[in-house]
């Protein structure tokens, strides 16, 4: 299919690492020469000022930067993984923070055993990103940036690779997932077919289109299919409510994508949103009476080239399932970034951060 038609790019993705001082700069003044006017639309969205009201639920060393967040089918967790390779299971503040799943690497690369506790580059033994359980068999899918789409069962430890190339091509960004509970089919997102995550700046320094929106069917365990093509930086990833069509982040250009699964458009992939910042992850959360909405977390808003991080910085967005409005913005979150928000039952919040070492709470009272 033809690649969705492009718009100007936005900033760097909170998929990111670390930047030098130098390097960061660079990317500034190659992005200003390029943006359009950034008079915002979204004036009118209502605001949600946290202030200093989230709870940090720490992580141990040297483990940090909790991307993605999942609930298992009993509503246990959430689980995560970190910058060591791991996946880890939160069990409550007096057993605190465990390993629930590994990769290969961590059983056959010396330096990636449980016993190591260095600081090693995340490429050296896998990155998990996104995660999302398939309640029904149990299964946990995860995205590993450099090993592939990867599955481990309900009790946790080793995980296996299940999918390391689509449609002839290697995988080489995996990034977000989401699973459809009702068919068990797996979405996932590969952010770029010629940059890895530890090179991502070259994405947006190079403006590249080369990432893809896939499908894995379990019930096959054949290659993932090929959905979209042509996406700039695509990253997180949700399915609606109906199961008609699936949401993907689109990083660079500061938007939503709706690609279609069913229905007369079926096939077809086009503007759903855009956003006041350069989106993450994106989750859904049901509102009850059949109403929905996705939380979208935002590495930086868009003001952030001009004015740096704020007390008024938008860190995510809730935006209506059906119409794709953005109706809400989380505020003041000061220099933490926001790759993911979790909603849970009632209200409560969870964050989570490519940046740090703990996962954020935001009670419903605090709403």
């Amino acid at each position: 299919m033809e690649p969705v038609a492009s718009n100007a790019k936005c900033c760097p993705s909170s998929t990111s690492l670390l930047l030098s001082s130098s390097l960061l700069a660079l990317v500034l003044l190659l992005l200003l020469a390029q943006l359009p006017s950034m008079a915002s639309c979204h004036e009118e969205m209502k605001s949600i000022d946290v202030g200093q009201r989230v709870l940090p639920v720490r992580l141990g060393r040297p483990a940090f930067g909790p991307e993605s967040l999942a609930f298992d089918h009993r509503g246990d967790g959430p689980y995560t993984g970190v910058s060591n390779g791991r996946v880890l299971r939160w069990r409550g503040a007096r057993r605190g923070w465990t390993e629930f799943a590994h990769n290969y690497k961590h059983e056959t690369v010396a330096m990636c055993a449980a016993k190591k506790r260095l600081a090693l580059p995340e490429s050296e033994c896998g990155r998990p990103l996104g995660l999302q359980f398939h309640r029904a068999s149990g299964d946990l899918y995860y995205a590993d940036a450099y090993l592939g789409l990867m599955r481990v069962g309900r009790r946790g430890g080793l995980a296996e690779v299940v999918a390391t190339d689509a449609g002839g091509a290697p995988l080489n960004f995996v990034n977000g997932v989401d699973v459809d509970q009702e068919t068990g089919h797996v979405y996932f997102t590969d952010s770029s077919a010629t940059y890895q995550r530890s090179d991502y700046i070259m994405i947006i320094l190079t403006g590249e289109a080369t990432g893809r929106l896939l499908r894995y069917d379990p019930a096959t365990g054949s290659a993932p299919t090929v959905l979209a093509s042509g996406l700039s930086f695509p990253n997180g990833v949700a399915l609606s409510a109906d199961g008609t069509h699936v949401v993907v982040a689109e990083t660079t250009r500061c938007r939503l994508l709706r690609h279609w699964l069913r229905g007369p458009a079926a096939g077809t992939t086009e503007p759903f949103a855009d956003l006041p910042g350069y989106p993450d992850n994106v989750r859904r959360a049901d509102a009850g009476a059949g109403g929905y909405h996705y939380w979208v977390a935002l590495n930086r808003d868009k003001s952030w080239l001009a004015n740096g991080t704020t007390p008024r910085s938008v860190a995510a967005v809730r935006v209506h399932g059906e119409t794709g409005a953005v109706t809400e913005a989380l505020r003041g979150l000061g220099n933490a970034t926001v790759s993911e928000v979790v909603e849970r039952p009632g209200g409560a919040l969870w964050l989570g951060s490519v940046d740090t070492p703990y996962v954020g709470l935001l009670k419903v009272d605090d709403l």
